[in-house]
């Protein structure tokens, strides 16, 4: 709608998937290196995690167009979950092109084997890529566990990806599923993007879909990242909304108010800034040092030992007078 007023030949915004959009981050650029890396050397288990909207499937569509480029690597892709044990075997069969024969548990994992057998042969990787991993029940956990058995004296067969979450760690961290756990080899967690990677992911955009001058002032990006936290999704939502209603106000520029409209009508407050349990950490080190070094120079923490001691003295005298006069 808005598209010819702003001088845009597409919308910038949409939430779907664009590989021509994809803008990656610190933080999925270091998740996408240790899923490239799990793969390429068949390390077996790697478990993906994030916030919802921090682009978990976006980054997994990256993975699956670079995976499927090379020929030595097969991908089976299961975005929903909700599937009986049967059923999951039978989806990775039909993914990988194995034509599906039998009607058992065993036939499927049987022609499953073989299948991984060959392609180990052949030198070729099989990845299983789960998404949306924290709705897997109990059963099919476990099913992707005994999965993982499949494998040879020197390697792994199936190189398994679970995506998900944050949820999906906390699943894990149950103690039935201390075996699933022990076997993962790689974790990472997605961050939300910061500031600085705020307004290049929303600048690229616009650059792609054709703008040539700034559409959105400095104090409204800012605005955008105070109300998405820096998670993709929010901030496509919320700049798609901004253009709209700057659209409709005949506003060429979108400036911080008209973020903050759009903001309130989709009760995207500003988010809290998260500060690392390491600057906490440390913070706390350093007042306990100044603290103690303060009290060490003053004479007082020297006077409170001794007095700690006086008193473990008096309380000793105490007991033995007891003991020795009952």
């Amino acid at each position: 709608m808005y598209e010819t007023f702003y001088g845009l030949k597409e919308n910038p915004f949409n939430v779907t998937p664009n590989p021509d959009y994809l803008y990656l981050g610190e933080s999925h650029r270091e998740a996408l290196a240790q899923l490239l890396y799990g793969v390429r050397e068949k390390k077996g288990f790697i478990v993906i995690t994030g916030e919802v909207g921090t682009g978990k499937t976006t980054l997994l569509h990256y993975l699956l167009d670079k995976l499927d480029g090379n020929n030595h690597t097969k991908t089976a892709f299961l975005f929903n979950p909700k599937l009986t044990v049967n059923d999951f075997i039978q989806y990775i069969l039909r993914d990988l092109g194995v034509r599906v024969q039998g009607q058992t548990k065993g036939e499927y994992l049987h022609h499953l084997h073989r299948y991984l057998l060959n392609a180990y042969r052949r030198d070729e990787r099989v990845v299983l890529i789960v998404d949306e991993a924290q709705g897997l029940k109990s059963e099919l956990l476990e099913e992707i566990r005994l999965l993982s058995n499949l494998e040879t004296s020197r390697s792994k067969l199936l190189q398994i990806v679970l995506v998900g979450q944050p949820e999906l760690d906390r699943i894990l961290s149950q103690p039935e599923f201390r075996q699933l756990r022990q076997r993962i080899n790689l974790r990472f967690q997605l961050s939300p993007l910061s500031f600085k990677e705020t307004k290049e992911y929303i600048e690229k955009r616009l650059r792609i879909a054709g703008a040539t001058e700034p559409i959105f002032t400095e104090r409204a990006i800012k605005e955008i990242y105070r109300r998405s936290g820096g998670i993709p999704r929010l901030i496509n939502i919320l700049c798609d909304n901004a253009l709209l209603n700057g659209f409709a106000l005949d506003q060429k520029v979108v400036d911080e108010k008209s973020v903050r409209e759009v903001s309130t009508d989709l009760h995207l407050n500003p988010q809290p800034r998260s500060i690392s349990r390491w600057i906490l950490l440390s913070i706390g080190v350093l007042i306990t040092t100044i603290v103690l070094t303060f009290l060490f120079q003053t004479g007082i923490l020297t006077s409170l030992y001794q007095e700690f001691y006086k008193g473990i003295y008096k309380m000793k005298e105490i007991f033995l007078h007891l003991t020795f006069n009952t």
